[in-house]
């Protein structure tokens, strides 16, 4: 097994603290809602307009190719497709709003202390100082501007470390060969549920399903009854312990006391967006 090193434990920390502010526009109704204003329809149109605004008006295979976990057709089915209704700056500038209203309703009081304008102020130093290279989504939000508001400004910066992570994860995946499909499907035996169950692939067709279980099983990485097996396992522990590796150049400009004033300064923050799933 890969020993983690102290920057990997660190990014892997801190990844526990920034999600539930990347979370979000995924899970709170303010940033659909504020998306779909600009007169768009389903909250897929919104997710993929939203996450994908920042490459601008790029064809489907390229989104495809860079959120990589979504099945083939998938992702045209909304791109380019939400480019007629709004312009990816549009989309961009009703999302921080929806997103920065989300995140003060879910902290409450906490939204006007100290502690939101110091991590804003520090994860943004880190979000903006890691390197693009091979990091196309990141590098895309890299190019925006930094909201001036604390709370707007913090939930940008956790955007960013979210899609530089994700970037990192993707390279990890394509390093152990796992498909963006067959991620989900492990990501589900790792936890016990069934791969055709897990939400994010329930809804495809039965012939697709039965293929992935058809790869996963010829790889060794599921037993006959769909249970990951030990190297499954190990496959699993690789991809995550390399994206907690490459996640960590973020946070390299961060000296000690700085990375210990944004632990202290996330935490109640990161507990009080826990507590109701980001929503």
């Amino acid at each position: 097994m890969t020993e983690t090193n102290p920057s990997a434990a660190l990014a892997r920390r801190l990844y526990g603290l920034t999600e539930p502010i990347g979370m979000v526009p995924y899970a709170a109704p303010e940033p659909t809602e504020e998306v779909m204003a600009l007169g768009y329809r389903t909250y897929w149109d919104t997710y993929f307009a939203g996450r994908a605004a920042p490459l601008g008006r790029v064809p489907a295979e390229v989104v495809h190719a860079i959120f990589y976990n979504f099945a083939d057709g998938e992702v045209a089915r909304h791109i380019p497709r939400v480019w007629d209704v709004a312009t990816p700056e549009a989309v961009l500038a009703a999302r921080e709003r929806g997103a920065a209203a989300a995140v003060r309703r879910i902290l409450g009081d906490l939204a006007d202390s100290p502690a939101v304008a110091s991590a804003a102020d520090l994860a943004t130093k880190a979000a903006t100082s890691a390197p693009t290279e091979g990091r196309a989504l990141y590098a895309g939000l890299r190019t925006l501007p930094v909201p001036d508001e604390p709370v707007a400004r913090l939930w940008h910066a956790a955007n960013l470390l979210r899609e530089h992570r994700g970037d990192g994860h993707v390279a990890a995946l394509v390093s152990e060969r796992i498909g963006g499909l067959e991620a989900h499907a492990l990501h589900a035996v790792s936890q016990g549920m069934p791969a055709e169950r897990f939400g994010r692939i329930h809804h495809l067709p039965a012939a697709t399903l039965d293929g992935l279980a058809r790869r996963m099983r010829s790889r060794g990485l599921v037993d006959d009854a769909g249970r990951i097996t030990d190297l499954g396992r190990a496959t699993k522990e690789r991809v995550e312990t390399l994206t907690d590796e490459l996640a960590a150049p973020a946070y390299a400009s961060l000296g000690p006391a700085e990375v210990d004033r944004l632990v202290a300064d996330l935490g109640p923050l990161a507990a009080a967006l826990d507590a109701v799933g980001s929503e």
